[in-house]
């Protein structure tokens, strides 16, 4: 009788093995898969969908549009709806939260069955250039490959020197865990994320602080952009300290105490100048919270993956260089997403991973976005795309600018937000678009039109003929460009 071969279960051959089960690579796996390759993904978390629909974008904005509909209710006391003051089942908030990234991700799975992806729940880290080992709780095992796709992703960035091991110093997953209101929260760091938790935790009662090392609040985005924001917040935060160092955290029975470095302190008030504000105040040298949330920017994760046993060069930061066609100095491993460069959003990753899979699989295709919008889902939001007026000015690009006020928006007054903007930022001689920017109620639904225009070469005079529906926030935008071409008549610019 002849002998069977023994068949080593403990290995797996993919044609392409995707290391990461985040939105840029569970995309990779799937348009590698629907384009005929055996496709093996490596996902270190029970379930998929990263710190995105986990620990991040999507539970955020679940509790962020809980956010939004407590300070809904608030502003219409003034015009004579009263609720009276609301009450929280803080268990009932986390389980509803919960179950909008559980439908998530049992729609993944679903998908991953239906593409015949083979999913491997574990770490993965290189062994070689051509096979991963995958350790989970039970079992390891190997992935040899002809091409990879690293989709590893980022952490939130620690401060070495502060108390990690007490529960009450957060980062944005110990935020988003919901397990306790605290009466005082620090937010360290005036960022999207910072700002977005700040949200949150105040509409739940929590006294909020927020301190920030640069000048102004999300650090970045034009300041007439993030005035409107911080003009809304100012008012319901207890404090707002820009320009100030946070230089130590102790842990202490009543709580955290935190130490400031005051030199170059102020209360938004310089560039952020308010009527009536006092225009500077330092914080105080030391002051003692309930809790402390860290969100001063994320790492990549690429020293965490062994990529230099498979020849890959990562930088000192952990950040892999690619090419437009996100192959790594190994050509056939690609990496895509926060591991490969700023700016750390979901949706850039999720393009990177189609041009990944699309070139793993033979196809001409590369990254060429002219723009990658972003977006603070704060109240009010603050979304921006292209070139910023900043950057503009570096360069020395000559540019003409409109910005139309929200308080001259009928849809704006009628749901009594009236503090928005939009801004387009526009070629001098051509007036061809380059950038624009809108704070206010849903300026993230209504920042794609302006990426489209971008993207498509269209000019003021494009969008100002184009007929948008009224009463609606997104005519502000044609607004803005009838600024631009001299066309305008809902306001009066004197010649």
């Amino acid at each position: 009788m002849e002998a069977k071969t023994a068949v080593d279960e403990s290995t797996i051959h993919a044609e392409v093995v995707v290391l990461g089960g985040g939105p840029g690579g569970y995309t990779a796996a799937f348009r590698a898969a629907d384009l005929g390759k055996q496709v093996v993904l490596i996902e270190r978390y029970p379930v998929l969908g990263g710190v995105c629909l986990n620990v991040g974008c999507i539970p955020s904005k679940a509790l962020l549009h809980m956010a939004q509909v407590i300070h809904e209710l608030d502003d219409f006391e003034k015009h004579g709806i009263s609720y009276g003051k609301p009450t929280f089942d803080i268990d009932k908030i986390r389980s509803w939260k919960e179950s909008v990234s559980k439908g998530l991700n049992d729609g993944l799975a679903r998908l991953v069955k239906q593409r015949k992806v083979t999913l491997l729940q574990g770490v993965g880290q290189f062994t070689s250039s051509n096979s991963i080992e995958v350790k989970s709780d039970t079992e390891i095992k190997t992935v040899t490959f002809d091409q990879a796709i690293i989709a590893a992703g980022s952490t939130p960035t620690k401060i070495p020197s502060f108390p990690h091991d007490d529960p009450r110093l957060w980062d944005s997953t110990d935020a988003l865990e919901l397990k306790t209101i605290p009466k005082k929260l620090l937010i360290v760091g005036g960022g999207i994320i910072g700002l977005e938790m700040a949200t949150v935790y105040h509409a739940l009662g929590s006294e909020i602080s927020v301190v920030e090392l640069m000048e102004q609040i999300i650090p970045g985005c034009d300041n007439d952009l993030v005035t409107p924001l911080y003009r809304h917040i100012k008012k319901q935060y207890k404090n707002i300290w820009l320009n100030t160092k946070v230089t130590g955290i102790e842990a202490h029975k009543k709580g955290l105490q935190v130490s400031f470095d005051r030199a170059s302190s102020q209360l938004a008030g310089g560039i952020h100048s308010i009527p009536g504000d006092k225009g500077k105040d330092d914080a105080p040298a030391s002051e003692t919270y309930d809790a402390v949330l860290v969100a001063v920017g994320r790492r990549p994760n690429g020293k965490k993956i062994s990529a230099e046993l498979a020849g890959i060069n990562v930088d000192d930061a952990g950040f892999i260089n690619v090419d437009k066609q996100q192959r790594t100095n190994v050509p056939h491993i690609f990496a895509i997403g926060d591991i490969v460069g700023n700016p750390m959003l979901a949706h850039k990753a999720v393009h990177e991973g189609k041009v990944a899979a699309e070139v793993a699989a033979g196809h001409k295709s590369a990254f060429d976005a002219l723009t990658i919008p972003s977006v603070a889902y704060t109240d009010p939001e603050v979304a921006w795309m292209g070139l910023t007026e900043n950057q503009a000015a570096q360069q020395g690009i000559a540019y003409d600018k409109a910005v139309f006020p929200w308080a001259a928006s009928g849809r704006s007054l009628s749901i009594g937000r009236k503090e928005g903007l939009t801004k387009i930022i526009c070629e001098k001689d051509t007036g061809r678009v380059l950038g624009a920017g809108i704070v206010g109620t849903n300026a993230g639904e209504l920042i794609g039109e302006a990426v489209l225009a971008l993207e498509m070469g269209a000019d003021a005079e494009d969008i100002g003929l184009t007929i948008h529906p009224h009463p609606t926030l997104s005519e502000t935008f044609a607004f803005a460009a009838e600024m631009i071409t001299g066309t305008i008549t809902d306001l009066y610019i004197k010649k």
